[in-house]
């Protein structure tokens, strides 16, 4: 593969310390009688005398898409896990969650082949980062039972007893800001521009239900990154006129399709997930188009935010830019660590008892940056999902670009929707 050696690691031993083969590791994998699961200490110990769990992370951290999304993700992972490892690890041993990091460039078939090489000498994965690129190796986590930690938000992982997601999917973000549009601007008429795939379809299909419980006109367009297409739904959104437009893009293109379509004349409102926001939005040609038109709905709040969790992430890592990256591989976090405690607490540190530990798990303590409601892994997916979310407006004076408008909310479709088939697939 070329990365996930030696030699990368310490290429990149300033940002993520990455030490790759079992050879890297001093040859430990082979003594351990259970899977990532040692007697003797870490390669760099916090805790003398402690033994070693060892984590797998498999990110996008060179040159895929979402490399400014893995790079800070796995950064404040291990910071995460340096924290608890000071507090006294878990179970008698400290976390290493450095030593099998590799990198997927979010290519699918590259995530198989770093999962195939770290998978025997891992007891479950901190990180495993996209939709399409976990997917390819779901069918290998289930029958090796290794619980993994996903950084995506589609509904279908209410459905996998082996993902330990946090935070309210793509779909329920997508009823929610249907309810509060209704709600707040008396919102009649709904259109959701999106990219196709497990990102936008799951965000669309909670934007339809929603629409659908309310009585509202609903319309799609799907759209992709060139300038044709979003050309093409820029002239529907001014040729329909909808009171919102729910976009489930990326930044550049929330940019693009809010400045052309208001420079058009569209004078509704346009809300996005998480991923359609970047401060970079209030420095761009589409700044005067999203202030006062556009909010995001997102999962988590922000960098800033108040709380012990924040907090602690903020002195763990330091002086950094601000990055949503951080937060979300922070409080991501959480649900494994837990259920490690569970598992070890139990004398069960296998995969078994990881698994079995998981579902027993009914509420996690998030540190207040998620409701501890939020980690209930144990009942069926509608019992499990999660379906909170904050409201955010651009706000140039806070640190990420947003300010939060609302407490955690579920509106009434979200509160009401069955979840017993993923959004992605249609009603």
């Amino acid at each position: 593969m070329g990365f996930g050696r030696c030699e990368w690691g310490r290429a990149l031993a300033a940002l993520v310390l990455v030490a790759g083969s079992a050879g890297c590791a001093g040859g430990r994998a082979e003594e351990r009688s259970v899977p990532g699961v040692t007697s003797r200490p870490c390669p760099h110990p916090v805790n003398e005398g402690n033994g070693c769990i060892y984590l797998g992370t498999i990110s996008d951290l060179s040159a895929g898409p979402f490399r400014a999304l893995g790079v800070p993700v796995t950064r404040a992972q291990r910071a995460f896990w340096d924290r608890v490892n000071r507090r006294g690890g878990i179970g008698g041993h400290d976390v290493d969650v450095v030593t099998y990091v590799r990198d997927s460039r979010y290519d699918p078939r590259r995530h198989v082949r770093a999962y195939d090489e770290i998978k025997g000498r891992v007891l479950a994965l901190a990180q495993t980062l996209g939709s399409p690129t976990t997917d390819a190796i779901l069918d290998a986590l289930r029958a090796d039972e290794v619980v993994a930690v996903p950084a995506s938000f589609p509904s279908r992982w209410e459905f996998e007893d082996v993902i330990l997601e946090s935070g309210a999917s793509y779909c329920f973000e997508g009823m929610n800001a249907v309810d509060y549009a209704a709600r707040e601007f008396r919102a009649r008429t709904v259109m959701a521009v999106y990219f196709p795939g497990d990102y936008g379809d799951d965000a669309v299909g909670g934007v339809r239900r929603a629409a659908a419980a309310r009585g509202l006109s609903f319309s799609e367009v799907r759209t992709g990154r060139a300038a044709r297409s979003i050309d093409a739904a820029v002239a529907a959104i001014v040729r329909r006129k909808p009171d919102l437009v729910f976009l489930s893009v990326g930044p550049a293109e929330t940019g693009a399709v809010a400045a052309k379509a208001v420079a058009r004349g569209f004078r509704g409102r346009f809300m996005g997930d998480s991923p359609t926001w970047n401060k970079g939005l209030l420095a761009s040609k589409a700044r005067r188009a999203i202030q006062g038109r556009y909010l995001t709905v997102a999962p988590l709040k922000r960098f800033a935010t108040d709380s012990p969790g924040h907090a602690a992430m903020r002195r763990a890592l330091g002086r950094v830019e601000p990055d949503e990256g951080y937060t979300a591989g922070w409080a991501l976090s959480y649900p494994l660590k837990a259920v490690l405690e569970r598992a070890a607490a139990q004398g069960r540190l296998t995969r078994a008892g990881l698994y079995d530990a998981v579902r027993r798990t009914e509420m996690v303590d998030y540190e207040g940056m998620l409701p501890v409601r939020a980690g209930r892994f144990s009942g069926g997916p509608d019992a499990q999902a999660f379906r909170e979310s904050v409201i955010e407006r651009p706000d140039a004076a806070q640190y990420s670009g947003l300010k939060v408008l609302t407490d955690f909310f579920a509106g009434g479709t979200a509160r009401a929707h069955r979840l017993d088939t993923p959004c992605d697939r249609r009603a």
